[in-house]
This record gives C-alpha cells, structure tokens and sequence, in this order.
C-alpha cells in the first residue's frame, strides 16, 4: 500500500467516528495526533480523491461524512493492518481514558449496542444486580423512532486507562469465554489475544449458544465473556486500593487478582508480573442475546464523559466466590496442532497415508440431505472446495453421525514430512469477487479456538448463495521462500489430487490483502470446513468440528 493510501483509509476511519460533517481543519488536527504530518490543503486533496471513489460524500460547508461504500471499504480494505489495529485501537482507548474516581468526571470507555424492547433493559438490570458487570452506570437513549434504544455500558478497558492514570502500566492480553463452577470462576476455557487479529476478542465470543450468563445466575454453572491483563507486581497493593474506591463508586468488575507470578484461571504469569481478570463490558448484551431478545452489538469500543451516564441499579450483590487454582494452562490452537501435523504420513505417489480430519455430527436422520447439499456445493464451487469425505460413526450417541472432512493442516503435515518447513498462520474469511480477498483473519498462534469455528458461529460464510460475491474459509501458510520451488513441487500435486489450493504468493506479496513476513511466501488454502458451512447454511444443526483426528486419506470417500 502506498502512503498516500495509507493516508486516505486514515481519513476514512477519522470520518467513520465524527458524527457530524467534518471539515479538513478537524481531520488534519487528528491525523497530526496519529503521526500524519498533512496540512489541511494535503487534506482536501486527499479527500477530493475519496469523494471521486464514492467513500466520502461533501456536506455542503460543514465538511465530509463517510458513505456505506466507505464503511465497506474501510473494513474490507486493510485487513493486514487490522490485525495490529485492533491492538492500537485498545492503547488508544486507555490513553483517552482521563476518568477519575476522586470526583467521578471525566472519560470512559463504552460499549454501545441497540435493544427493541423494554424487557431488554430489565435484563441488564438482573445481570448488573448480580455483580456480573464492569459497571452498574449505562446510558440510555431512544433513537430513531420509539422501538430502539441505543444502550451503552462501561468497557473493561475503563479500567485500564484508570490504572495508567495512577502510573500503573496495564497491558491487556486476552479475551475469553472463563468457565464458572458452582459460582467459582474456574478457568478460561477459550482465548483470543488482542494481537493479531481483526476482530475483537470479546467480539468474537458474542455468540449465540457461547455465553450462559444467566445460568451462571440461575444455578452457578456457565461460561462468561472476561478479559485478562498484567500489571507489575510492585503496584499490586495500589492496584487493590484503586479497586475498593472504585467499587464504592459502582465501577467494579473485577473477577480476580493474582499473587507475583502466579498462574491464574489457566494463564501463566511470568514473575514479577499479576494477572488481574475483568467481567467482559459486553456481558449484559450478551444475556439479552440469550434470552432471545433482538440486539445489535456495535463492533467499536468510544470513548464517552461519565457524567452522561446514570445507575441502573444498585448493584448491591456480587455472586461469584473464589476463583479455583492450579488449573492446567490453556494452550494455543497452533500448540495443539502440533502434534497432529507431526503425524501427517500421506504419500502423494501412493495416495495413501494419515491425513488430520475434522469431524463434525449431525442427526442420523439428515444424513442424506446433507449429503445432497455437499455435492451441490461442490459442483458450484468445483475451484474452492475439497471434495474428500468420511461417514463415521458417533462415539455413543446412535442416533448421530459424523462427516470427517480434509483440515488444511494436513497440506503443513506434507510438506514438513518432505523437509519443508510451513507454518499456518491465520484462519480468514475469504471474499470471493472479482479480486478476491481477506476480510477477517485470526492468527492461529494468537488463539486458542479455531477462527474458522468462530465465523462459522457467527454466520459469517456465505458459500451457497448463488450472487457473485460468497464468503468462504481459508487459511494463510508461510513457508520459507529459500524451499518455494520444492513447495511448489508437492503443492502442485496435491492440487491435482482434490486439495484446496487458492494461490501460491510471492515474497512480499499481498497475497488476497494479507502480509507474510520477509524472505517468506504465502499459501492460501481452503478450509475443509467450507462443505460443513453449506449444510449449516441451509438450516440443518450441526455440531462443528467436534473433533480432530488422523485417518487414513486411501478410506476417504468422494462428492
């Protein structure tokens, strides 16, 4: 990307957080605070460029708003930066974060969402009543017309920007889905780290069939959103001070704070270092999501002045008991994929050996229909899906059974067992249009749920629509460029064979708008999961990806 582009899509994300028409004085101002030494007449010539490109549309004198064309390309457009973005976006939240609990003024940061109903808000209220939110202080406003209501609630990041204010450095990792155990916090069962990767964490997990927050309430047992940061141990008796005042004041949230060097909730903590936990800002929305209740959740974390907030409740409970120790540590995906990659033994020659499935169940019953729609969706997309699969038999329950599919690891397996070294990197969401391109990745080593498990959650494939733009899965490899003509070798083959291979990337090359690093070249390969998204897509209930194991390529069957 030039740095002239890299200018405009700055313009374009300054204009997708104005409210109102904005004119190049303001953005110059801002772009001078991002590090963009651009004067206001670089300014109007850069957005005379974006509004030729139909991204940004002239207000009369007031200045410039972004358009939906804007937005779009604003998402789509610079996925490779995005995933470092994210990461910067949290810093930037914390450092604008300027609250202070001695007078209760200032800004915090806030998650907002639109709700349809009053019940929703009774919702919030019995989460908030319940201890299981950062903050019982929300904004309401009614929008539009009578039936939605903007909500805002207060970000865990709040916290964090509290803490720097107080010279105490925060660095936030983390965030996951923290299993509760007869109301004790017992451990993460799921991570996604704030770095690589675009889209949140917590954004990740707002989910139906993820959360159970209210049975967290009900009963004790469930799964709730929760972030993990690390502060220096020196500052962990200021930090527990900061904490009480804040309580007092009804910012609170805090779910545990660890001793020096102490593991906590399955995350290591180096020494020197506390690890400190924080209910998700998220988690009422999610609840009314559980309840069946419409809501829009807005992806952007802003910043908002407290005094515009006000109690829901009293927040007078808290439910959750001490957190269990000495719980095993939660591993990434790519650690746990590993072992089974070692395990790759396929022989292009003899087309025979081990290779990783993915194994998802279904109800016995659907088996044929499901059957129907995978080779339909072959036929229609004979270039980007994998053709292979097994029938297999559920482990016990008899009334379901399994379709194995090819995982793409097991291209890594191949070529690692034939002395080239390839490393997945991220699972993406890919675009299918004329340019084809990444709109969402999740770097592999950053997570410890698969992302294509996630988009797959989220309903984020498209793959049997019959429009000129489908959404598929596909996964980034990077392989040193010293091996490329032997990859190439082996990769050809198994292209030949049925193996989804999208493209073959030249160093330094965006490959579909993704980076791998220098002196590497990139491999873009379908996702075997792309079959079990065309039969979740045509509404039949699907346990994705219930299971990886090795089997036998020669006993797979074909579309």
């Amino acid at each position: 990307m030039s740095e002239s582009d890299d200018r405009m899509m700055e313009i374009l994300r300054i204009l997708n957080e104005q409210e109102d028409p904005t004119g190049s004085k303001i953005i110059a101002d801002k772009l001078k605070n991002k590090g963009f030494n651009l004067g206001e007449r670089a300014v109007r010539y850069h957005m005379k460029i974006l509004d030729e490109k139909g991204y940004t549309k002239r207000i009369g004198y007031s200045g410039r708003r972004i358009t939906e064309l804007g937005k779009e390309k604003l998402d789509k457009g610079l996925v490779y930066e995005q995933v470092d973005f994210v990461n910067s976006k949290i810093k930037e939240m914390i450092y604008l974060t300027n609250f202070s609990y001695m007078n209760q003024k200032g800004n915090v940061v806030i998650n907002t969402a639109t709700i349809y109903d009053e019940e929703a808000i009774n919702i919030m209220k019995y989460i908030s009543d319940n201890g299981l939110s950062v903050s019982h202080y929300f904004h309401l406003n009614e929008i539009k017309n009578e039936d939605e209501i903007e909500i805002q609630t207060i970000c865990g990041t709040t916290i964090d920007g509290i803490l720097l204010n107080e010279k105490i450095p925060s660095q936030p990792l983390y965030g996951g889905l923290l299993k509760i155990k007869d109301y004790h916090p017992d451990k993460f069962t799921e991570l996604i780290s704030y770095k690589k990767t675009s889209i949140t964490p917590l954004e990740a997990f707002i989910t139906p069939g993820m959360t159970s927050i209210l049975d967290i309430i009900d009963n004790g047992n469930g799964y709730i959103p929760a972030n993990f940061r690390l502060i220096p141990s020196i500052s962990r008796k200021k930090a527990i001070n900061i904490f009480e005042n804040l309580k007092k004041i009804g910012i609170s949230g805090i779910i545990e704070i660890s001793e020096d060097g102490e593991d906590t909730l399955g995350i290591p903590v180096p020494q020197g270092m506390v690890g400190i936990v924080i209910v998700g800002g998220i988690t009422p929305f999610c609840a009314i999501q559980e309840s069946n209740h419409q809501i829009d959740i807005k992806k952007a974390e802003e910043i908002q002045n407290f005094e515009k907030l006000s109690p829901l409740s009293m927040q007078t409970k808290k439910i959750l008991k001490n957190c269990n120790k000495n719980q095993t540590k939660v591993p990434s995906l790519l650690s746990k994929s590993w072992n089974l990659i070692q395990q790759v033994n396929f022989d292009v020659k003899t087309k025979k050996g081990d290779i990783i499935s993915n194994v998802s169940y279904i109800k016995k019953d659907q088996i044929d229909s499901a059957l129907s729609i995978m080779k339909e969706t072959y036929n229609n997309n004979l270039e980007y899906v994998n053709p292979y699969y097994k029938i297999i038999k559920h482990p016990h329950d008899d009334d379901k059974i399994g379709i194995a599919t090819i995982c793409s690891l097991s291209i890594d397996g191949l070529l690692i067992n034939n002395g080239i070294m390839s490393t997945p990197q991220y699972g993406g969401l890919l675009e299918l249009n004329e340019h084809p391109l990444f709109i969402d990745l999740i770097s592999y080593n950053s997570t410890s749920i698969d992302p294509h498990k996630i988009f797959l959650a989220k309903n984020m494939t498209s793959i049997t629509e019959n429009t000129s733009t489908k959404k598929i899965l596909a996964s980034l490899k990077e392989i040193p460029y010293v091996s490329r003509d032997k990859a190439i070798y082996y990769i050809d083959i198994l292209e030949k064979i049925g193996f989804s291979i999208y493209k073959i990337g030249k160093p330094r090359e965006l490959i579909y708008n993704a980076k791998v690093d220098k002196y590497n070249f990139g491999v873009v390969t379908g996702s075997g999961l792309n079959l079990i998204c065309s039969i979740k897509e045509k509404g039949i209930n699907i346990d994705v990806k219930a299971i990886e194991k090795l089997m036998p390529f020669e006993k797979m069957d074909k579309l």
